[in-house]
């Protein structure tokens, strides 16, 4: 069985959070799209940093060029964990706070005369709504990538006709943090290519789930985010270097204005770069190899089988009921091991509530800032219940979810 080589009880002595009981069962975490549980050589690298003496840039004294070390470490562990250089990336808050400091130094050279951008119905907002605001900003068409809401992917019928010769730029998540669709990414990109466009990618629910490689994509921009992968909250970016080239950052005049310190606009979260290299090497250590891109290569493939077994442990038995709704595509469709459904007769946040309270389950519920989505799905409450597995979870808590919606209908009398 997949189980029986995963490194299950390895990965879970790593993480003090699963230690944690609630209504005499340790807490089944699944709330990962919105922030994994934080290992355990996170939390001790950067307490370590901190207590052994802090330092911004700039000085010749130990701290300070031990601070220097750990940001150009960082930046290295990223660019092979991303496949690219790490000339390319850039650090900041979070995805959003940097798609939105991009697309305004993005927009300073287009041309309000003529051209749009291309977004999608699939997408989080934080890819979304900053290219949105740029280009009304400038007057810029919107062209939008639709949503078939039979299929749960998106329509690429008329993707040649909003791609086109006067298209600025193309955002494109990779997966959707909401239903778990990965998008047919490399039609988009490549047609993209063929128009001149810029392409913007979100691949902040990817990483954590499968090998993502910027240089093989040829994207322009991007994104992803530490808390997600294990880390703290630190926001990441890489980007090619004609991108760097036509952004004109708005920032401080003694600021460096050279890539890729340009973006990283004031002083950056020593701390948590400390535990971004660490949340890293923690993935690597899942994996064998000699080299960094190796071991996390290896890792990589053992963590998307094992939450893909478990995912699709969930929907078998979650679709066999009658009082559960999935919302996901069919099984010729890759998926992140994402499962996001409603229960009949009764709203998302009770649900949560119920699975909480009674079994010791974390799930979430909501948009998830997929709001485009949720809407042309016509979701009821405007809200769905996602079950989000991480390499963390176990089969018992699998079953112990199964078991606790199946006795949902019973105990409410559905």
């Amino acid at each position: 069985m997949i189980t029986d080589n995963y490194p299950l009880e390895f990965i879970r002595d790593q993480f003090p959070a699963l230690q944690k009981i609630e209504k005499d069962y340790f807490v089944g975490y699944f709330d990962g799209p919105g922030g994994s549980q934080v290992a355990k050589s996170v939390i001790e690298a950067m307490v370590t940093y901190m207590k052994n003496g802090v330092s911004n840039l700039g000085g010749s004294y130990p701290t300070a060029l031990e601070t220097v070390f750990l940001v150009d470490e960082a930046r290295d562990h990223v660019a092979t964990l991303l496949g690219t250089d790490k000339k390319n990336i850039s650090f900041g808050a979070n995805m959003t706070s940097l798609a939105f400091k991009i697309s305004r130094a993005l927009s300073e050279s287009w041309d309000s005369s003529s051209g749009n951008i291309v977004i999608t119905e699939m997408d989080h907002h934080a890819n979304i709504d900053p290219w949105v605001t740029a280009a009304q900003r400038k007057g810029l068409d919107i062209h939008t990538l639709q949503v078939n809401p039979e299929t749960k992917t998106l329509d690429l019928s008329r993707m040649n006709e909003l791609i086109n010769e006067k298209t600025k730029l193309v955002a494109i998540g990779l997966a959707s943090n909401a239903i778990g669709t990965i998008n047919n990414y490399s039609a988009i990109i490549e047609r993209a290519k063929e128009v001149g466009a810029l392409i913007a990618v979100d691949a902040v629910h990817a990483v954590p789930h499968f090998t993502v490689n910027f240089n093989e994509l040829g994207a322009d921009f991007m994104f992803c985010s530490a808390y997600k992968f294990f880390g703290p909250h630190v926001g990441i970016v890489a980007v090619s270097e004609r991108a760097y080239n036509n952004l004109n950052v708005f920032k401080l005049r003694p600021a460096p204005d050279n890539p890729p310190n340009m973006l990283e606009t004031g002083t950056l979260n020593f701390e948590g770069l400390v535990g971004v290299s660490e949340a890293i090497r923690f993935i690597a250590s899942i994996g064998e190899g000699n080299l960094l891109s190796e071991q996390l290569t290896s890792a990589y493939s053992k963590m998307n089988e094992y939450e893909n077994y478990l995912a699709d442990h969930l929907r078998s038995h979650l679709a066999d009921f009658d009082h559960i709704t999935l919302y996901q595509a069919d099984n010729t469709v890759s998926k992140t091991p994402t499962v996001a459904f409603q229960v009949k007769g009764m709203e998302p946040k009770l649900v949560c509530h119920h699975l909480a309270q009674d079994y010791g389950l974390h799930l979430e519920y909501g948009n998830f800032y997929a709001q485009t989505l949720i809407e042309k799905l016509n979701v009821k409450h405007q809200a769905l219940v996602r079950a989000g597995i991480a390499p963390y979870n176990t089969v018992e808590e699998i079953n112990r979810l199964i078991q606790a919606v199946k006795d949902l209908k019973q105990k409410l009398k559905f």
